[in-house]
């Protein structure tokens, strides 16, 4: 067996390598409406899709902003701007037009990629909405006064939009740009470069651009494959969205580095993940909890033969032993493993292996990744604790992050003068070298596997008439690990209610942001310095529930 080595290869040279090597086998497969690419077929397509995106101003450095479920050309963008030396950044698929603005003035987007949208939210009206010079403006030529960057938008699709490009169109412009012009763009990038951007609460205030590099994504997609025992046999059925790390790291690049075959959901169904894995026999498989539990408890499950699944990854949120179990003995995922990371850190910085234990893989998150340093810090001296000891987890190597994009302060606050990541979560090594996570030093909810800053929120209902002060914190949830509880201080005489502050919301924030729990106190636990006790509100609302005749675990 060769020894594990960091490979310097860019994103698009590993696509064009397995289009050379393996051209007549599978790459990306829709299997719902039987799309399939080949590598050859998909490359040549990103390959005319770049040209299309330099035929409209993008160039290396540029940011391509990508809205959308796992659509068949989510992948085509992502790789275009890549081999291109553009900058992907991932827009959530739950946001609205508040946090639509916030992104794409912070991000200096150039070029947005969008689709019609989800069931809950119209992206062509949003976009409208943020660019109401899109209906009179020549296409290419938009000069809009808030968001004077953003040139582009680009319909991910065949509908045709006032002021938008669409997918056909773009392709059909890049037949007027040269292949040898692409060659030379090519040529420019290096692996060091900033390829993708996810917008990520990290430890403190609002959303901030993790800039990732090839180098980082590469690598741990690598690794992560490599962990699982992935060749080009493997089809792995990614469900998981692509705007995630879990996404575009721990599947896509997983399998962009083995060879393997990406069967994609476009949107997570348990009904079209089973079928997916039926038909294209698929061997790994991907989820958050709740998608594990949803597909167990499906009332077909038992028409589909999954037999041919070994392993996959569960992370996103706490994975309990009873539904890893299951996941084993009924899906077949024999050799389930679990991630833990962040998007800072591409995202993985310790992961069991399919050789560990079924005990390991249940009760910790393996060991860490391969030329990664994982250390655990005293947060208050900075002093390295022994084993069994609780404290911070920290990471340093291939893996951290190039930097919040436009903001070296917050920088500076999670990467130590050692190039040490601070991850804000507590965690502890056992003295067989596996790490356990205990709990978070940081505010930050994590309710299926999405990142919620309390701050954001807070700031945001801290507009609604009659609330006085605001404070946001996590209540546990048996479903998705924690749920959002909204702590309100009315001012004197007002009569709020939980159903105004939840309307207050709707349309304006992600849905998943939006508080579960709202409870109207009249003050905070405070230090004795006079400072918010956040991590005290939680039990506060568990027996404000408990009060109502709520139990919640």
């Amino acid at each position: 067996m060769e020894p594990l080595r960091l490979t310097e290869k860019t994103v698009g040279q590993w696509l064009e390598y397995w289009a050379e090597s393996t051209p007549d086998e599978e790459y990306i497969v829709y299997s719902d409406r039987d799309l399939r690419f080949t590598w050859k077929q998909f490359n040549e397509r990103v390959d005319n899709m770049a040209k299309g995106l330099m035929s409209i101003g993008v160039e290396k450095g540029t940011h391509v902003g990508i809205w959308a479920t796992n659509v068949p050309d989510w992948l085509t963008f992502l790789y275009a701007a890549a081999k291109i030396g553009a900058i992907a950044v991932t827009v959530n698929t739950n946001y609205k037009q508040h946090e639509l603005e916030y992104l794409a003035l912070d991000s200096d987007i150039h070029t947005l990629c969008v689709t019609e949208g989800v069931f809950d939210g119209n992206y062509i009206d949003m976009v409208n909405a943020m660019l109401p010079e899109l209906k009179t403006s020549q296409r290419g030529y938009m000069k809009s006064e808030r968001f004077p960057r953003l040139k582009n938008v680009v319909f991910i699709g065949q509908e045709k939009y006032r002021g938008m490009y669409n997918t056909a169109e773009l392709l059909l412009l890049g037949d007027n740009v040269s292949n040898d012009k692409l060659e030379s763009e090519k040529a420019k990038v290096t692996c060091r470069d900033v390829v993708n951007m996810q917008y990520t609460s990290g430890t403190t205030g609002f959303p901030k651009g993790v800039m990732l590099t090839h180098y980082n994504i590469v690598n741990n997609g690598y690794f992560t494959g490599t962990g699982m025992n992935y060749t080009p046999a493997d089809k792995v059925c990614c469900c998981v969205p692509l705007f995630h790390c879990f996404g575009v790291v721990l599947a896509t690049m997983a399998c962009l580095t083995h060879g393997a075959t990406q069967v994609m959901v476009e949107r997570f169904e348990p009904l079209v993940v089973l079928a997916s894995v039926h038909k294209e026999r698929c061997t790994v498989l991907h989820g958050v909890p709740t998608m594990f539990i949803a597909e167990l408890n499906h009332p077909m499950f038992s028409m589909f033969d999954v037999s041919s699944l070994r392993t996959g990854i569960m992370a996103g949120a706490l994975c309990p032993i009873e539904l890893m179990r299951r996941v084993t003995d009924d899906l077949h995922i024999t050799s389930i493993t679990s991630v833990y990371g962040l998007t800072e850190s591409s995202p993985g910085m310790t992961h069991s292996v399919i050789e560990d234990s079924f005990d390991a893989r249940c009760t910790t998150v393996g060991k860490e990744y391969p030329f990664t340093e994982v250390k655990i810090v005293n947060p208050e001296t900075g002093e390295e604790c022994p084993v069994g000891v609780q404290g911070e987890v920290c990471c340093k190597g291939y893996l951290v992050m190039k930097g919040y994009y436009n903001n070296p302060e917050a920088t500076a606050e999670v990467i130590d003068e050692n190039g040490f990541l601070h991850s804000g979560d507590l965690g502890m090594k056992d003295a067989n070298g596996y790490y356990r996570i205990t709990g978070r030093i940081k505010d930050m909810i994590i309710r299926g596997g999405e990142n919620i800053y309390p701050r954001e929120i807070e700031e945001f209902i801290y507009r609604l008439p009659g609330v006085k002060d605001i404070q946001v914190a996590g209540i546990p949830s048996e479903k998705y690990g924690e749920e959002v509880g909204a702590f309100i201080i009315p001012h004197e005489g007002t009569d709020l209610s939980e159903e105004e502050v939840k309307e207050f919301c709707r349309g304006k924030i992600a849905r998943h942001k939006i508080p579960k729990y709202i409870f109207f106190v009249e003050e905070y636990p405070l230090t004795g310095s006079g400072k918010i006790q956040k991590f005290k509100l939680k039990d506060i609302g568990l027996e404000l529930l408990k009060k109502q005749g709520i139990a919640i675990v």
